[in-house]
């Protein structure tokens, strides 16, 4: 994958080679640099839930990472996130994604890309272990109990997940345009899988997908590209902002790792899931 980055950065002009995300953030950079420890072997936590973020594993890991796009990634690469992204790839700045399936849709909306008709896929790569790059999330919709309207939000919510709102957006809008990964029912569409080539391989990676099996080493928690427990979001986002100062030269890879390793190790405690 770096040799094509390689190959590929700025055979065009104003062409990136890969586009990866580099805004910090535990839904930003560590969506995908979980992922990417997962497949070079590492694991978040061991089984007694002692942190292993200074481990070769993750040092492979963004030692890969941040060389691949301070090399070949677009500038300001780390204030790039999902979003950012889908922008750059669209237009055909970035040669090379890896990111969430459900960009899809849109990178085959002609109206919405550049690239549409131009457009292929594959899995994300892998490293040391092949379960390890896969990803799995899920966007809740919930009514909070101090709402007015629960019957209403009941029944827009009812409405929004329904098939007949999916028949609405492809026939209003495009095929393409239809929400992945929402319904089962919408795979099983023949309008939906003909005009969205990579209906089929979605269903697969969602199937494949294993949050309770992500990790080449046993570990305690549930998740693929996050750890399921409430001190993460505080943890994920503090290690991403480390790492995205290695991106940026602040720091090094070694050091970031070490900085988030004694930081996470004092949330740890502090949270009572490993002795002081």
């Amino acid at each position: 994958m770096r040799d094509w980055a390689e190959q590929l950065h700025g055979s065009e002009e104003g062409l990136a080679g890969i586009c990866l995300r580099g805004k910090p953030g535990w839904g930003e950079n560590m969506a995908f640099v979980s992922t990417l420890v997962n497949t070079f072997g590492g694991r978040w936590f061991d089984e007694q839930w002692n942190p292993e973020l200074n481990s070769e594993a993750w040092n492979n890991a963004i030692s890969f990472y941040v060389d691949l796009l301070s090399n070949y990634g677009p500038p300001g690469a780390s204030s790039n996130g999902f979003n950012e992204n889908l922008a750059l790839f669209s237009r055909g700045n970035c040669a090379m994604w890896v990111d969430a399936t459900s960009a899809a849709g849109k990178l085959y909306d002609e109206s919405e890309s550049d690239v549409a008709g131009t457009l292929g896929f594959a899995p994300a790569p892998i490293a040391e272990t092949p379960k390890g790059s896969h990803w799995l999330w899920s966007w809740a919709l919930a009514i909070p109990a101090s709402s007015e309207h629960k019957e209403a939000a009941q029944a827009f919510i009812t409405w929004a997940t329904s098939e007949e709102y999916i028949e609405l957006v492809g026939e209003t809008n495009g095929w393409t345009s239809v929400p992945p990964g929402t319904r089962e029912s919408t795979y099983a569409n023949e309008q939906y899988t003909s005009a969205a080539p990579i209906a089929g391989f979605v269903l697969n990676a969602i199937k494949e997908a294993d949050p309770a099996d992500s990790s080449l080493e046993p570990n305690p928690y549930v998740g693929v590209q996050f750890v399921g427990i409430p001190e993460f979001q505080s943890i994920g986002t503090q290690v991403g902002q480390t790492i995205a100062a290695a991106l940026t030269g602040d720091t090094s890879v070694e050091q970031a790792l070490d900085s988030a390793q004694r930081a996470t190790e004092r949330t740890m405690q502090r949270a009572g899931y490993i002795e002081r």
